[in-house]
């Protein structure tokens, strides 16, 4: 064998002994992600399941193949990405805000009240509804999935401040103020400046649910009505479905100096895990000019027959497969949590994905993914006890807190 032989064969060893060194590592690191993922608390602060239970054709026990159906939560999906709860938004889109369409957005927002209890009655084994942070610990140990129920958007409130509690009393624990247009309550951050933040009636909203122990979100609201919110809100407060600006510039996330008041109120902004609001996403002409043709056909997706919504998701899925979107991955996911648990503190932050209401990316595509969060969390030396506080301790807190302000026996 001549010297160069030798040298040769020498480096080949060290390349396998070094792969497989690596190798190791990474299994080790696999492992170790798994047992967190698996013994902590994991919620998620906002999907839009609820939308697939009011259609006909959605079974929500069975599990669903995310490529061709497009859903990405059910209750075995939730068990094999041991997701423990998770807060199913009862989405109103903002429609007339007048008596009709006031009355229109209250009666279908208790029609998805109603779907989502019967869901979770059908299906007793696998799921359970939850009303408090104990809830679902309790839920958890017995080995089912804790239901939680959000509205998005303040419009089926209409100017009735009533409503609130009979919504709390169907088992509403967090109002996102409003949604893409402004409404009563409050500017939206992707529409135009009319109150210039909370409106009066916005303010009353913010004292109602402080009294009733119930969260406020501020995902979506705009910036004056951020801080409007923060003012005067007795009880933290929540992002239920937000990133950071500094990363993605994006009117729906927060800025650094938003999340420095975020952190001051106690409250916790959820990193939602929707592409756009992650990375912003390579310009695409027709793509937009697709999507807003359909949106104009079909008048924003508001009011819609069930027919009607048929054929509009038809049309924009049509518009996804022609012009697929170039996702994110989960690493940008954590360069967020990274920021934010720099600016406000690792207190402050969880993870609400706003699964089937556009939320998924690469490598945590449907619920089903959710532990490759946990193992870039471990990847870059997060601890289980942070990891703990991410996946929904520091939601937990937020909700005691809110509680422990409310007024007793509201009226």
């Amino acid at each position: 064998m001549t010297k160069n032989t030798m040298v040769l064969s020498c480096l080949m060893v060290l390349i396998i002994v070094s792969g497989f060194a690596q190798t190791k590592e990474e299994k080790k690191l696999i492992r170790k992600a798994n047992r967190i993922h698996k013994k902590v608390l994991t919620i998620d602060s906002h999907t839009d399941t609820p939308m697939r239970l009011i259609r006909t054709g959605f079974d929500i026990s069975k599990r669903n193949d995310p490529d061709e159906t497009r859903s990405k939560v059910d209750f075995p999906r939730m068990k094999e990405g041991n997701l423990d709860g998770i807060f199913f938004a009862v989405f109103i889109g903002q429609g007339e805000r007048t008596d009709e369409g006031n009355k229109r957005a209250k009666d279908k927002a208790l029609k998805i009240f109603e779907a989502i209890h019967k869901a979770v009655q059908d299906n007793p084994e696998m799921a359970a509804i939850a009303l408090t942070p104990d809830d679902a610990y309790k839920i958890e140990k017995e080995g089912k999935r804790a239901i939680f129920i959000g509205i998005e958007n303040g419009y089926p409130i209409g100017n009735d401040l009533s409503l609130i509690e009979e919504y709390h009393n169907f088992g509403a624990r967090y109002i996102t103020l409003c949604h893409t247009k402004n409404n009563d309550i409050c500017d939206s951050s992707t529409d135009t400046c009319e109150h210039h933040g909370l409106s009066k009636f916005g303010e009353k909203v913010v004292g109602k649910m402080n009294d009733l122990g119930m969260m406020i979100d501020v995902s979506h609201i705009s910036d004056e009505a951020f801080y409007d919110v923060i003012q005067i809100s007795r009880a933290p407060v929540i992002a239920s479905h937000s990133c950071a600006r500094a990363i993605c510039d994006n009117p729906r996330n927060l800025d650094d100096k938003m999340l420095k008041e975020l952190a001051e109120n106690g409250g916790v902004i959820q990193m939602c895990i929707l592409s756009e609001y992650v990375e912003k996403p390579e310009p695409n002409p027709d793509r937009d000019a697709a999507q807003e043709a359909v949106r104009k056909k079909y008048r924003g997706f508001v009011d819609l027959s069930d027919e009607e919504m048929k054929n509009a998701r038809k049309d924009w899925y049509a518009i996804n497969d022609k012009y697929p979107r170039k996702l994110t991955d989960v690493a940008r996911v954590v360069d967020h949590i990274d920021h934010i648990v720099e600016i406000a503190g690792i207190e402050h932050v969880g993870i609400g994905t706003d699964f089937d209401g556009g939320g998924g990316v690469e490598g945590c595509y449907d619920v089903s993914e959710m532990g490759n969060i946990t193992l870039e969390l471990v990847n870059r030396g997060y601890t289980k006890k942070e990891i703990e506080m991410i996946w929904g301790g520091n939601l937990m807190r937020v909700f005691k807190d809110v509680e422990k302000n409310a007024v007793k026996n509201s009226i």
